[in-house]
């Protein structure tokens, strides 16, 4: 990508050569990877694109703060930053957690105290008015919800958090806008050009042809993938608006505000049909349009100019469309995320991608990279199936689905990263492959009804308090909402005031957590479950709340009790705060958790017994997990053949002599050994 005469054009656009070494020196490290993935999805539209793009990519790096061109630097000479074992994630609403950006700039303390290194703020860039999908529907990626603050608080935020080596997330949405988006009304109003940024159609023909082999994400309220608008009639050939002059060189051309009135009406008035995959206010762009990746590049590196670090990419898996398929995973998703990727480390080598793909282990390595994509298309992505076979576990007192889950996972590359979690933002979807269920004698479908009646309370002898979300009677599949404390039982055993009951509830939330926390990549906190918070049934006297039980997940943060919690060892939630504050500074003090090393099951002699090892450098480390409430009795053998005579639990400091006939492991009881020949 990089010939002599590009080279001369680079240097007139320096003052400084040290400045167009650095940029030209990218770009000849990270050029072919943008032009090759945008010629494999666009083809001969390429060059002109190329072209776009450097003007982007040059006014965004001469932007760039001098505080976060060190940054750029000093992840370049450290590229694992984000597989340190001493990053580790917390989750949070801004306005649950702190009220505004403000306020949560006053609880770094908290969050520096607790070990957090990253910290993803939910959808905060502004979104429509009203029912907006939790944030999810975004109206401008410029600003930022008004409830909370100004795009300047923003940028202040990101700076008090890199002060404290805690890089700031934020959800990009990648495969819709919200009906009021500028591009959205402008499209509305007959303008061809933003017409084209969206799937808009005359007739349900097409729409009726891909409806075939669509699913639907929200049978509940969404039905369908495309929605009917009166004004997306045909456009007439009445004279277009006169453009508004064009930018100088070097100036950014801001959008216009979306409250502004759209230009005059130019369609027919028949109506049209526009994809809407989510909700009826959430607009499908066109990615096949190459207009929509360069609007997309200039909003990425704006945003990492006002100190953005990780890009959770959400909604990623849907934004290419094909005929006769799923719309879900296609090739040309992995060559664009390749070349967003590859813009951002030619301005910002400093920023991340997440991606937010909940998909199946042999889709889901290709948002990491494959082949000549291998290491190059996300920094990092959820391992949503940990999170469910963990929940799926805890119900069944039995690993050997989960096992088989583990090893169905392909190796990762070795510079990319999973991001696990015991609870989200988002309902529990049973992802249990019927495959994986068959090895080992269950039935798939069974299984995932067994879960939906254990965490929605309704199994006999649960100690789960769940509420079902989005239950599909043609398929029978109902997904679960709840914080991780209620569905561990810990709100039952509380109402039942058993104080052997609550212990147990304490013991599965701190096997949880040691899990994801040694499972070797970033585990993600969320917000509360720190507290051990319960499920928040309040949100259903809101009505903007109340026709999504998943807010009853979403608590507002207990200052109060986080500022006690410490001085209160004895109650559940302190117990729950001190066992996980014990475990992140192990993890942080344990090399073998290096993310570029994976975790792998191996056999076990008890179902009840989960065994993962980790080969490092400095030796094998391997984790023992007992998921029932009973003691279990291992044959010392099992361990002695992967650790030799002696280990050490990383987790108790305790030294465990293996060559004694058996060892035996508590109820719920987690051990992290290391064995003598580190």
């Amino acid at each position: 990508m990089l010939n002599p005469d590009l080279s001369a054009r680079l240097r007139t656009a320096f003052d400084d050569d040290r400045d167009a070494d650095t940029f030209s020196l990218r770009l000849e490290r990270h050029g072919d990877d943008l032009e090759s993935s945008l010629r494999a999805v666009y083809g001969e539209q390429t060059p002109a694109l190329v072209e776009r793009l450097l003007e982007i990519m040059l006014h965004a790096f001469h932007a760039r703060p001098a505080d976060l061109k060190r940054l750029d630097e000093a992840r370049l000479l450290r590229p694992d930053w984000l597989q340190s074992p001493d990053m580790v994630g917390y989750v949070a609403y801004a306005d649950r957690f702190a009220g505004t950006l403000r306020g949560v700039g006053e609880h770094l303390d908290y969050l520096s105290d607790l070990g957090v290194r990253y910290l993803h703020l939910m959808p905060l860039l502004r979104p429509r008015e009203g029912e907006n999908d939790g944030g999810y529907a975004v109206a401008d990626y410029r600003s930022v919800r008004s409830d909370l603050g100004t795009v300047d608080d923003l940028s202040a935020l990101a700076q008090g958090l890199r002060g404290r080596g805690i890089s700031l997330v934020l959800d990009l949405v990648l495969n819709h806008v919200a009906y009021e988006h500028d591009w959205a009304a402008r499209a509305r109003a007959g303008e061809a050009k933003y017409r084209d940024y969206f799937h808009i159609f005359p007739d349900r023909t097409l729409p009726g042809a891909y409806e075939h082999t669509l699913p639907e994400v929200f049978p509940d309220f969404a039905p369908g993938n495309f929605t009917f608008d009166p004004s997306l009639g045909r456009v007439l050939d009445s004279p277009a608006p006169a453009e508004a002059p064009k930018p100088k060189k070097g100036s950014r051309k801001k959008a216009a505000p979306a409250e502004a009135a759209p230009p005059a009406p130019q369609t027919d008035g028949s109506g049209g049909w526009v994809w809407t995959t989510f909700n009826t206010y959430q607009w499908d762009l066109n990615w096949s349009n190459p207009e929509v990746f360069a609007e997309f590049v200039d909003i990425i590196l704006y945003l990492a100019n006002r100190g953005v670090e990780v890009f959770r990419l959400d909604a990623i898996a849907f934004i290419w469309k094909r005929l006769g398929t799923d719309c879900q995973n296609q090739p040309e998703v992995h060559q664009l995320t390749r070349a967003l990727r590859a813009a951002a480390r030619i301005v910002a080598p400093a920023v991340a991608f997440k991606a937010e793909a909940i998909v199946a282990p042999h889709d889901l390595i290709h948002y990491l990279g494959t082949r000549d994509h291998h290491g190059k298309v996300s920094d990092m992505a959820y391992h949503n199936s940990l999170m469910v076979q963990l929940w799926s576990t805890l119900a069944s007192r039995d690993t050997r689905l989960m096992q088989e889950a583990l090893r169905a996972f392909p190796p990762k590359p070795t510079n990319t990263t999973w991001g696990m979690y015991v609870r989200c933002h988002d309902d529990i979807g049973w992802a249990i492959s019927d495959a994986d269920a068959a090895r080992v004698g269950v039935s798939g479908q069974g299984h995932r009804h067994f879960l939906s009646d254990f965490y929605s309370g309704m199994f006999p002898g649960t100690f789960a308090r769940g509420l079902v979300f989005q239950y599909n009677p043609a398929t029978g599949d109902r997904r679960i909402s709840g914080t991780a404390a209620s569905l561990a039982g810990l709100e039952q055993a509380l109402e039942s005031g058993d104080e052997r009951l609550t212990e147990l509830a304490v013991r599965r939330l701190l096997l949880l957590h040691a899990v994801t926390l040694g499972f070797g990549g970033v585990p993600l906190l969320y917000m509360g479950d720190e507290l051990a918070l319960l499920n928040d049934y309040a949100f259903a006297d809101l009505p903007e709340h109340a026709p999504d039980n998943r807010w009853v997940h979403r608590p507002r943060m207990d200052w109060a009790l986080a500022a006690a919690v410490q001085t209160q060892a004895g109650t559940p939630a302190g117990r729950v705060n001190a066992g996980l504050r014990a475990l992140i500074r192990a993890r942080a003090a344990t090399p073998h958790l290096h993310a570029s090393i994976e975790s792998r099951p191996v056999p076990s002699p008890d179902p009840r017994i989960l065994m993962l090892r980790r080969d490092h450098p400095l030796g094998v480390m391997l984790q023992v997990y007992n998921f029932s409430e009973e003691r279990v009795t291992l044959p010392a053998y099992v361990l002695r053949e992967h650790l030799g005579s002696v280990a050490t639990d990383e987790l108790g400091d305790h030294t465990f002599e293996l060559g004694r006939p058996s060892v035996s492991l508590g109820a719920y009881r987690a051990l992290w050994l290391v064995g003598e020949q580190n």
